[in-house]
């Protein structure tokens, strides 16, 4: 029988010790969002000089990385990051030359991982062992298993900080499957701050999305302002009894839970338990998440995958765009060629909410932008999409449309159909020359009103 502690202390070595194992042309995964390792990150940025072509890959890097504050230049390393954040975006805006977007469609992740991409050294931070020998992935599951699976060596960085999270499976990491363990410095678990004060806008938007949830609905906010303040109208509703099924676990559910909104008990699936993918928000969100058993962290595979969530009735996914053409394509991560974030799950939750029986899928935005440089007022809603543009959703997937003007269902729209109805939403300063160009792109009938 495996004596656990003993195995442990055979394998338990310093944060420069760990990463003597990284050899020259190595590919090395760091894991994402909040559990991306701290000290094994300063030992390899300290080694970076006696190396060669070291190729990182990472996801939702939101706190500063030594490796690539060591290497701007590439002469080292190269940097993949499967979901920008504003500190990848700031490292780009002060030169760093060696960092580069990793095209993905979240709930592929696990299979790309198990199927296509090999790992040389996993660095991942877990909580403690406990006495049954096994590291707990805390608040993020997300794909960690997955990039375990298809690396050759595993290291963990243990930070007793983190909190340990149930897990519907996939949630730990046995010793005898980890080659070196790393006691960390145990910093404090990093937060997102928290939400300025919402907007007109965003409140406006609000008031359109929230009279469509019914009681019981299962919930899927995205990242950014706009869906933060939907749930926070939805706390402050006469809705009750509802559940989450979400990639990200953020501080609205938690809001939503205090004012007693979240039961989880109208549920298909998974009933009485919420679901997410990883963790990200204030202290209070992870100590409502630890050995809790009403949240369950999942693998991508799973709270991602359309066929899982659409087993929900009445699906709610609420997300936000960049910006969208009269065609009906959305792009949610980029602006033209300059990579501004990624796809993640937005599309994953657009197909399960159509599949669910009375699901919906809402994409919100404000109609539009003041322009810095101009001061002239440019729409969100556009003829084309610029040249270059990513298109984070196809326009067969567009269901609910949002603004401050108003919300509008794109599903089973004709094209003509599809430009009158974003038309009657966009900024009114907008709308004629929108009229404009579609009437050029032969999508504007003679018949239809703004």
């Amino acid at each position: 029988m495996l004596d656990v502690q003993k195995d442990y202390q055979s394998k338990l070595v310093s944060a420069d010790e760990a990463v003597k194992c990284v050899k020259s042309g190595d590919w090395v995964d760091y894991s994402l969002a909040f559990t991306i390792p701290i000290d094994l990150d300063a030992a390899l940025a300290k080694r970076l000089p006696e190396l060669e072509d070291i190729k990182i890959r990472s996801g939702i890097t939101s706190t500063p990385r030594k490796v690539l504050e060591a290497d701007t230049t590439g002469e080292h390393l190269t940097y993949m990051d499967w979901h920008w954040t504003g500190y990848i975006r700031k490292m780009i805006k002060q030169g760093s030359k060696n960092i580069y977007f990793e095209p993905n469609l979240y709930r592929n992740m696990p299979m790309n991982y198990r199927k296509n991409i090999h790992v040389d050294v996993a660095m991942i931070t877990t909580t403690p062992m406990n006495d049954k020998g096994y590291f707990n992935f805390s608040i993020t599951n997300s794909a960690t298993q997955a990039i375990l699976d298809a690396a050759d060596i595993v290291i963990v960085e243990v930070n007793k900080n983190l909190p340990w999270v149930y897990g519907v499976k996939e949630d730990c990491v046995h010793i005898s499957d980890v080659d070196f363990v790393v006691e960390g410095s145990n910093p404090p678990v990093p937060t997102l701050p928290a939400g300025g004060e919402a907007s007109e806008i965003d409140k406006k938007v609000a008031s359109f999305v929230v009279p469509e949830i019914v009681d019981g609905s299962t919930l899927q906010l995205g990242i950014g302002g706009m869906p933060n303040a939907i749930g926070a109208a939805i706390a402050e509703s006469d809705l009750k009894d509802l559940g989450i099924h979400t990639e990200m676990l953020v501080d609205s559910y938690y809001d939503m839970f205090k004012a007693g909104k979240i039961t989880n008990k109208c549920k298909n699936i998974d009933k009485g338990r919420g679901v997410f993918g990883f963790a990200q928000g204030s202290s209070d969100l992870y100590e409502w998440a630890r050995e809790n058993p009403g949240l369950m962290s999942a693998p991508i595979d799973y709270c991602n995958d359309p066929y899982i969530m659409s087993q929900n009735d009445n699906m709610m996914s609420i997300n936000n765009c960049i910006e969208m053409d009269l065609f009906g394509q959305i792009c949610a991560e980029a602006s033209g060629t300059r990579q501004l974030s990624g796809t993640g799950g937005q599309l994953d939750f657009l197909t399960g909410a159509h599949m669910s029986k009375g699901g919906k899928a809402f994409i919100c935005m404000s109609s539009a932008f003041t322009d810095k440089k101009t001061g002239e007022t440019k729409s969100r809603i556009v003829p084309r999409m610029k040249e270059g543009s990513i298109t984070t959703d196809p326009r067969n997937q567009a269901m609910y449309i949002v603004t401050e003007y108003g919300i509008v269902n794109l599903a089973g729209k004709s094209t003509w159909e599809i430009a009158e109805n974003l038309i009657s939403i966009a900024h009114p300063k907008t709308q004629d020359g929108l009229v404009e160009e579609a009437e050029k792109m032969n999508i504007w009938r003679r018949s239809n009103k703004r």
